[in-house]
């Protein structure tokens, strides 16, 4: 075949590719879409993993089930979404813990959460909280890093493991307020929430669902929140900013991203269809029993806030010289 016929032939060929391509877009989804989550079932990640599932199918009009993959704090999961054809159907509902924490605190990654993935939407953001035992004499924030200067080495805080965002946070919290005191990691929050119960751990960094309870019944008190405002379900509790440390945030997040590569009309129909389902009745009564607040950002912003996120966790492994593992 000469080179000019050749040329032709391929040229028809893309013509016709073309349509099919625009074609397969526009009745997309066509099947149902996979929402993995690299959590087991029954977690926290996992309940809001379902109720946004349930919000996303009604508006894309297909089934969205969720698929648990478990393993590695969330990498497992999330490296089957990195390697999965980038055709809208295999999507991932990830966390800080294995997007913005593990690229700093992991030796081994099979994939680039900034290069690998197509960011969608912040789903939703949970503000973390300072809690402390009963048994703890500081009442305050301004208290606790007085007293925590005058016994350096000697106050204990926990977290349910090694570089889990509450260790990281303790870390950073030693930093912002120039005390000592040491980090005792757990297998979980359950068996971490139960020594600080009994006053062997002084106080520690959680989300507010399993504290809110506690901190009720007198078990524990709630000494600030780590977020922008105060929360309404607890409007006594000061944020950081209030008790003393200007600009202390931080929070958990879920996103939703996809395979790099998904086409972009795909990203902007399940941006839409996120935006729609955060603003169901629904899914804010749902989320908000879980102390998530609904965001829906576009998908640049989620992207500059992972950068944002991986840059503030570098810096701290600069400060202290963490290693990752």
């Amino acid at each position: 075949m000469s080179l000019q016929r050749w040329l032709t032939v391929l040229g028809t060929l893309c013509m016709l590719a073309a349509p099919a391509t625009g074609m397969a877009q526009a009745t997309w989804p066509s099947k149902p879409v996979r929402l993995i989550v690299g959590y087991a079932p029954g977690g926290g990640t996992d309940v809001a993993a379902r109720i946004f599932a349930t919000q996303l199918s009604q508006q894309l009009g297909q089934a969205v089930v969720v698929e648990n993959r478990p393993g590695a704090t969330g990498r497992i999961g999330t490296n089957l979404v990195a390697r999965s054809t980038p055709d809208g159907y295999t999507l991932l509902f990830g966390t800080s813990a294995e997007l913005t924490i593990a690229p700093v605190t992991s030796a081994v990654m099979t994939y680039d959460p900034l290069k690998d993935l197509e960011p969608i939407s912040q789903v939703g953001w949970l503000p973390n909280m300072l809690v402390a035992s009963s048994s703890f004499p500081p009442n305050t924030l301004t208290e606790l890093i007085a007293y925590a200067k005058a016994h350096p080495g000697k106050i204990n805080y926990g977290s349910g493991g090694q570089y889990s965002q509450p260790h990281l946070i303790g870390l950073r919290f030693n930093l912002a307020a120039d005390i000592n005191t040491v980090h005792v990691p757990y297998k979980g929050s359950g068996p971490m929430i139960s020594d600080l119960i009994a006053g062997q751990i002084q106080y520690s960094f959680s989300s507010p669902q399993p504290m809110v309870d506690l901190i009720k019944s007198g078990k524990l008190k709630a000494i600030s929140v780590l977020s922008p405002d105060r929360l309404a379900t607890m409007p006594t509790v000061p944020t950081m900013a209030q008790a003393g440390l200007p600009g202390f945030v931080d929070s958990n997040w879920v996103g939703l991203l996809a395979p790099h590569g998904t086409p972009h009309e795909v990203v902007a129909r399940l941006h839409a269809a996120t935006v729609a389902a955060l603003k169901s009745t629904q899914l804010q009564k749902a989320f908000g029993n879980l102390y998530i607040l609904p965001i829906g950002g576009s998908p640049d912003e989620l992207l500059r806030f992972m950068k944002a996120e991986i840059g503030k966790y570098r810096e701290l492994a600069a400060a202290i010289g963490l290693k990752p593992e």
